[in-house]
Parts: structure tokens; sequence; C-alpha cells
């Protein structure tokens, strides 16, 4: 792994203020607390990263940790007072494809894209996961948390369908991956604030999306299960899935698990 002695020079010409900690319970928790107590010295991209996260969670409140320097986890504020509303859905799912396209910078051999809601998937395996949680206030502002699995082994990976660069053989550069997540996260929000831009995002999102097309089965809340093809995101970002019947929208925080059917 490339680790940059000087820290992350080509993240921080991109964010106004980088934060990097030695360890962290929750990167989100901790930056959604340094945002309360100073809110001025936290503008738009404001960062905080650690490669030592102990108590992190994923969606649904699900639990991430990982063995101390073998994974990214980070967390950036999002300004979002220009975003209109009803627009903020495609959030993460940018998020994604900024990460998306960061890890496939420096993995030009492998698949990488979506699997819908929040993972990003190399070669079917997931390698990185998104958190997106919307801070109190009339504001709306976002804290983006993302967790980049780096230099763990095989051995460690969680579950036979995760992944990591070094599983994968390759040294990564955490600098550069950084830099260009956090490039392509500041102009996806840029873009979503334009109007009329969500019709093209739609677009960039869905050719990321690996989910479409699939057969899948969704896991609603109460044990409910939905099985058809994932047809194509809406627009407001839900998967719309053709159970062959008819045509369900599912959001994420509607979704317990979506699974592909082989």
């Amino acid at each position: 792994m490339t680790i940059p002695e000087s820290g992350y020079p080509r993240a921080a010409a991109v964010t106004p203020r980088l934060h990097v900690v030695e360890q962290s319970d929750s990167t989100n928790a901790q930056l959604r607390r340094d945002v309360e107590a100073d809110p001025q010295g936290h503008p738009h991209l404001s960062v905080l990263l650690t490669r030592d996260q102990r108590a992190g969670r994923g969606r649904l409140d699900r639990s991430w940790t990982t063995p101390p320097g073998t994974a990214l986890a980070v967390s950036v504020l999002l300004q979002v007072a220009a975003v209109p509303v009803a627009a903020r859905g495609w959030i993460p799912l940018i998020a994604g494809v900024a990460m998306s396209e960061a890890v496939a910078a420096q993995l030009p051999k492998s698949d990488v894209g979506l699997k819908w809601p929040n993972d990003v998937l190399v070669d079917g395996r997931k390698i990185s996961g998104i958190l997106a949680e919307v801070l109190p206030g009339e504001a709306g502002d976002v804290v983006l948390g993302a967790g980049v699995n780096t230099t763990m082994a095989e051995v460690d990976l969680p579950v036979s369908t995760a992944t990591s660069f070094a599983a994968i053989g390759t040294d990564v550069d955490e600098d550069r991956l950084l830099a260009d997540f956090l490039t392509g996260l500041r102009d996806g929000i840029a873009e979503l604030a334009v109007e009329g831009a969500a019709p093209r995002l739609r677009e960039r999102v869905s050719a990321a999306c690996r989910t479409l097309g699939e057969r899948v089965t969704v896991s609603l809340p109460g044990g409910e299960l939905l099985a058809g093809t994932a047809r194509r995101l809406d627009e407001d970002g839900r998967l719309v899935v053709d159970t062959g019947v008819n045509e369900v929208a599912v959001g994420a925080g509607d979704v317990v698990h979506v699974r592909r059917v082989d």
C-alpha cells in the first residue's frame, strides 16, 4: 500500500478541511459531533478519516468493523441547501458512483460497479459501502460515510462476498483513492443542484448499477419477500422490480436486503 508520509496531499487539495485521526468509534458519529461543536469550522466537503474505526455502522444500523490498518473509514460533510429536496435521494447513489470510479481507476482490469443501493462491487464482491445520514436542522445537511477495504487479507474478510485491494493483489494508493472519490462526490453534488440535471445523473448511475437486469429477491421489513427482475431506477433513485405481474418501486429505506438470484 502507498501511504503518503506527508499525509494525503492530493485529497487535501480537494477538501477545505481534512482531519485524519488515529482511531475513531465511528467517523460518521464523530463528524456529526464535530460539526455540532464547531459548525463554522466545517465547510462543505469537510472530511474525517481514519484507518482504525472501532464501532462503525452500516445501513439499518448494521455493524462495520475491521482490523486496524486494513480499511479506510471516511466521512464527508455535504452542505446541500442548493440541492432540491426532491433530488436528495440521489446523494448516496452519486457517492457510490464516485467511489466506484475511484476504485476502478486503480483496478482497470476488474469490473467495478454498484450494487443498489449502497455497495461498491469488484467482480461481484463488495469492497466498499456507503451510508448517508441527514443532520438535524432546516438545511438538511448530510454526513456521507464510506468504508473501503484496503489491505485486508483474504482470510480476514468477513464474508465470502467481500473483497479488498490486497485480496485482489493490488497495492492501493490511498491518497489517490480519496482524492478521486472526493472530486467525484464534489462534482456530482454540484451537478445535482443544477436544474434539469437529474435525468443525466440517473443515466450515469444506471450505467454503473450492476443490479439492473438481474433477477433479485428483495427482503422487506416484516419478512415479506419481493421477487422479480430489477428493471430500472425511477426518478427518485428507487429500484423498480418487475414481478411478472406488476412493477414495484422500492426505496433504500424500505429494504433489508437485495440479493441476486443465480
